[in-house]
C-alpha cells in the first residue's frame, strides 16, 4: 500500500516537472516581452534625467515620480501641484468613462436587438459588428476626422439642409475625442454584451411580465443583474484602452486636448524626461491594474450572487 502511494506521488511529481518544461518557453515568452520591458520603465522611472533625452543610469533618483503629481518654480524653487499634469489626468479619466457609459447605452439595445434575433441571422449582424476590426485604427480615426472636420459631411449636410449657417468647430475638442473613441470602442462593448444576453432565457422577462412587472422594472430587476457580468466585461475592455488613448487624441484633439498617452509621448519625445514619462506609463499601469481588480471583485461578487 506505502508502495503503491510513492508510486502515485512520484507520478504526480514528475507530471508537475513536465508541465513546468512544456510551460518555460511560454513563461521565458512572457517574461522577455511583458515583465522585461515592465522592470526597465520602473528602473527609468527612479532613475535621474539626462541631458539629451535619456538617463544617467545607476544614478537614482525621485525627482520623475515627484514631478507626477508637482513642480517646482524656476524661480523661487517653491512647490506647487502640477496643475497641467492633472488636469490632463482627470481629462482621460472623465473621456474614458463618458465613452465608457456612452458606449454601453449604445451597445446594450444592439446586442439586445441581436440575441432576439433568429438565430440563422444573428451571425450576419455580428459580422457587421465585427467590420471594423477588418480595418487598422489609425484608418478608422482619419475616417471620423473627415466626417468632423469644418469641410467634413457632417457640416456639409447640416449646411445643405439650412440648420446651419457656418460649420461647427468640433474638431480639435474633447467631444471630436469622446465621439471618436465611441466609434472605435463599441464593438469592444456590444460583443461581451451580446454573449451574456444570447445565454439569458427570456422566459425570465415573459414571466415578469405576466407578473405586471413594467418594460423598466423587467430591465432593471430581471435583466441587467444576470446580463451584469457581460456589462462589466464590455465596460472595462472599454474603459482600459480609452485611458491609455493615443492615436484619436492625438489626431482628434489635434494636441490641444492631450490624454494621458499624449502626455507620456510627449516626455520621452519633444519633452526629453524620461523618467517622469517613465512614472507616468507605471501610474497608468497602476490605474489599469485597479480597474482590473475592480472587474475581478465585482465578477466574483455576481458569480456567488447568481450561483
Amino acid at each position: 500500500m506505502a508502495q503503491a502511494q510513492d508510486i502515485i506521488r512520484a507520478a504526480a511529481r514528475r507530471d508537475i516537472r513536465n508541465r513546468w518544461w512544456l510551460s518555460s518557453p511560454a513563461l521565458a515568452i512572457i517574461f522577455l516581452a511583458a515583465i522585461g520591458p515592465l522592470f526597465v520603465v520602473v528602473l527609468y522611472s527612479v532613475m535621474e534625467k539626462g541631458s539629451y533625452g535619456d538617463v544617467k543610469y545607476w544614478q537614482f533618483s525621485g525627482q520623475g515620480w515627484f514631478e507626477v503629481l508637482f513642480e517646482r518654480d524656476m524661480f523661487d524653487n517653491t512647490v506647487s501641484l502640477a496643475d497641467a499634469h492633472l488636469s490632463i489626468l482627470w481629462r482621460s479619466v472623465k473621456l474614458a468613462a463618458i465613452t465608457t457609459v456612452v458606449t454601453l447605452i449604445l451597445g446594450f439595445p444592439t446586442a439586445y436587438f441581436i440575441a432576439t434575433r433568429p438565430r440563422h441571422r444573428r451571425d450576419l449582424w455580428l459580422f457587421l459588428i465585427t467590420i471594423p476590426f477588418w480595418t487598422n485604427l489609425l484608418i478608422r480615426t482619419f475616417a471620423i476626422q473627415e466626417v468632423f472636420r469644418n469641410e467634413g459631411l457632417l457640416n456639409v449636410v447640416l449646411m445643405k439642409v439650412g440648420l446651419i449657417d457656418k460649420p461647427i468647430q468640433i474638431m480639435f475638442t474633447d467631444a471630436a475625442i469622446l465621439l471618436g473613441m465611441g466609434y472605435v470602442y463599441l464593438p469592444l462593448m456590444v460583443l461581451p454584451l451580446y454573449a451574456s444576453l444570447e445565454k439569458f432565457d427570456f422566459r425570465l422577462a415573459e414571466a415578469a411580465a405576466d407578473l405586471y412587472a413594467g418594460g423598466f422594472r423587467i430591465l432593471s430587476r430581471v435583466i441587467v443583474p444576470i446580463v451584469r457580468p457581460g456589462i462589466i466585461a464590455g465596460s472595462i475592455l472599454v474603459f482600459i484602452p480609452s485611458l491609455g488613448s493615443y492615436v484619436t487624441p492625438r489626431l482628434l484633439g489635434g494636441g490641444k486636448s492631450l490624454m494621458l498617452g499624449n502626455l507620456i509621448e510627449l516626455q520621452f519625445g519633444q519633452g526629453r524626461n524620461w523618467p517622469l514619462g517613465a512614472a507616468l506609463s507605471i501610474s497608468l499601469t497602476a490605474i489599469v491594474m485597479l480597474s482590473l481588480l475592480v472587474y475581478v471583485r465585482a465578477s466574483s461578487k455576481t458569480e456567488v450572487r447568481h450561483g
